[in-house]
């Protein structure tokens, strides 16, 4: 028995044959055709949504007044049929619009190709779920690493990162609005369980029957397993209240020095959320807050500089008022006589220009905000406070 040979002939098709060149280069033109959108199905795993919302509903009501305007991309299915790669927003508002029929334009696109281009289109619009983002970037880094190879299972290189992934993931933040670490972070959230995606979201659709948890911490949970996320989730809902980033880094952390099969319990997680949260506390523009207990115009004019050391204008910045109360012997950066520069006319004004003569309380009531601001800690100030003396003024 005559052994094959292995040759592959690849005949033409009938359609190659009873056709002429020019006839086979204008079908593999793109065209745009009307199509129903019955015909036409949706992308798989189509990572975003079609939410119906106000915007929803102003992209049906243009539609019904001048139809779609830019048309579907759409690639033909083996089967039959057409799938869409972008635009089903514009299909969905078709539909609601009750058209019969919406412009595609029809190409023929491989799986990754496709995946690409979907992700790439919907990128652009103005409001993107975090959830949306993950799944979405997961997708086109998956299929950039397809297009560029896959990596040798038996790189036995001890060091170094993968090449393809690494150029894969810078390629991808190139094309992308968003950084390489925050593409990461984003899709770090694909390992949540839905409820806690959910609240994610939530940080961006702001619904205030739901609970919202910010990107970071919510990254620092998907560490956890997915029988420790329910746990959580279930706490959460009980004490109506998310972690902060600094709780969920506690919990990732005392999951993963859980060994086999132990996991974090419930009340460990409890009591970290049971926590007083970290408060940052900072003190922006101290002047507009000082000033309010003097009358306009008449605290430390420039011209009494000669009694007010830096009394042309308040400190801007806690830097400012360390550095004129180290010059001033530790004290606050307001004259240590106000009463006595507020009663000693600068003789460089006019009577109708003096300033007036602050009073003693509004003076002890700046004094008192200085001193809530944590600004200084000198000795002569616990002193001050402690006798209640505002000599130091």
């Amino acid at each position: 028995m005559a052994k094959s040979n292995g040759l592959n002939f690849n005949l033409p098709s009938v359609d190659d044959l009873f056709s002429t060149e020019e006839e086979r280069a204008e079908a593999r033109l793109e065209k745009v055709v009307n199509l129903s959108p019955s015909e036409i199905s949706d992308f798989p795993n189509h990572p975003f949504k079609v939410r119906m919302d106000a915007a929803m509903q102003e992209m049906t009501e243009s539609v019904k007044q001048y139809g779609v305007l830019v048309p579907a991309l759409v690639r033909p299915k083996p089967e039959g049929g057409y799938e869409m790669v972008a635009g089903h927003r514009r299909k969905t508002a078709a539909d609601l619009a009750g058209l019969a029929e919406i412009p595609c334009i029809v190409r023929q696109l491989t799986d990754d190709e496709a995946t690409i281009i979907m992700v790439d289109s919907n990128l652009q619009r103005e409001q993107i779920l975090p959830s949306e983002k993950a799944f979405a970037y997961k997708m086109k880094l998956d299929a950039m690493k397809r297009q560029a190879g896959r990596p040798r299972k038996d790189n036995s290189a001890p060091v170094g990162p993968n090449l393809i992934g690494t150029r894969s993931n810078l390629e991808l933040a190139a094309e992308s609005p968003d950084s390489k670490t925050q593409i990461q972070r984003y899709i770090r959230l694909t390992h949540l369980i839905p409820e806690i995606l959910e609240l994610a979201d939530n940080s961006v659709l702001k619904d205030p029957d739901m609970l919202q948890i910010a990107l970071r911490p919510a990254v620092e949970l998907s560490y956890l397993r997915k029988e420790e996320q329910a746990d959580l989730f279930a706490i959460m809902d009980e004490m109506d209240c998310t972690p902060s980033h600094a709780q969920a880094i506690k919990m990732r952390r005392m999951s993963e020095a859980k060994t086999g099969d132990e996991r974090l319990s419930m009340d460990a997680m409890a009591v970290i959320m049971e926590e007083e949260k970290a408060i940052k506390k900072t003190v922006q523009n101290p002047k507009g807050k000082i000033s309010r207990f003097f009358s306009a115009g008449d605290a430390h004019a420039e011209d009494r500089g000669h009694h007010c050391q830096g009394a042309g204008t308040l400190p801007q910045t806690p830097a400012q008022f360390r550095e004129i109360a180290h010059s001033q012997g530790g004290s606050a950066p307001i004259c240590r006589e106000t009463a006595a520069c507020a009663g000693s006319p600068s003789p460089h004004l006019t009577p109708s220009k003096q300033p007036k003569q602050p009073k003693k309380e509004d003076i002890w009531g700046a004094w008192m905000y200085i001193e809530s601001s944590g600004l200084f800690s000198t000795g002569r100030h616990r002193a001050a406070r402690k006798t209640g003396r505002a000599s130091l003024f």
